[in-house]
């Protein structure tokens, strides 16, 4: 069966005006509010700002997370690395960033201590693929990492905002079970990018999913409120036989609480999932 989780901070009240990053101080309180909204997951994030006070980098930190992980029922199976977001792999000469690269295998390592699935490589906004050059240098540093990937059982997924027919050739470069798509919903709405052309041509990559909405050529809306065409995109995932985690990661809404919004977000997904006949 299908599981539901949330992006971590979600349930926290923004930071800086942020509206997504590690909630320092409540990120221990935010199993249980997953628990009380019925979430089955929490896609832990890790960035630059507060890598310091990450408890991942650290045992006794990812002891604690575990003993959190035990008390709720709440799992953590994916890292978000939005470190990359900012510590680019690549730089603005299409070079490769070696420090930031042994940085992200290092990231491998701390995930196997989670027993993580997968962790999101975010290639948007400061960190999109600008060139062809760009994405040769990322092939290259996939083809480097992918033996420390088998060492760990650990899966990468790339987010990006390439067009799927530019994705399905790096993916058939590639050509290895490690390394998979993230679909972001929302952002490929944003983008123009027709869902049926991108979940039928890159359905055998897809292993996990962003839940958002965006306006076209836009910012983040509530669920159902902008271009993006949820029903469309269930029924086409539930056609290529998607099997694994949906990560709410919805706009916020001043006039509701975080969990009230979780709760009204997932019973809507749920319902979504449910017609296009998914068992969640």
């Amino acid at each position: 069966m299908n599981k539901i989780g949330i992006m971590q901070g979600r349930l926290s009240s923004p930071v800086d005006g942020k509206i997504q990053s590690f909630p320092v101080h409540s990120w221990r309180e935010e199993f249980f509010l997953a628990k009380e909204a019925g979430l089955d997951l929490i896609e832990w994030i890790y960035e630059k700002e507060t890598q310091t006070v990450n408890p991942i980098i650290n045992y006794d930190g990812i002891k604690e997370i575990k003993k959190h992980m035990r008390e709720t029922s709440v799992d953590v199976r994916s890292i978000c690395a939005d470190y990359f977001m900012s510590e680019f792999l690549i730089n603005s000469q299409s070079k490769p960033i070696l420090n930031n690269i042994n940085h992200l295998k290092w990231l491998i390592k701390r995930g196997d201590k989670l027993s993580i699935d997968y962790i999101i490589l975010p290639f948007v906004d400061s960190s999109r693929l600008k060139s062809q050059e760009d994405i040769n240098i990322l092939i290259q540093i996939l083809e480097e990492i992918i033996p420390l990937t088998e060492e760990f059982g650990i899966e990468l997924h790339l987010e990006t905002d390439l067009p799927p027919d530019i994705l399905n050739g790096i993916f058939g470069k590639i050509n290895h079970p490690l390394i998979r798509l993230n679909y972001d919903i929302g952002n490929s709405a944003s983008l123009g990018y027709d869902p049926n052309l991108e979940l039928n041509l890159l359905s055998q990559w897809v292993s996990s999913i962003h839940v958002k909405d965006r306006l076209l050529h836009g910012t983040t809306v509530p669920l159902g409120s902008g271009s993006a065409d949820l029903p469309l995109c269930f029924e086409l995932l539930k056609k290529i036989h998607y099997s694994r985690n949906f990560i709410l990661q919805a706009a916020r809404q001043n006039e509701m609480s975080e969990i009230e919004l979780a709760m009204k977000n997932k019973e809507y997904v749920i319902h979504l999932l449910s017609g296009a006949g998914f068992k969640i």
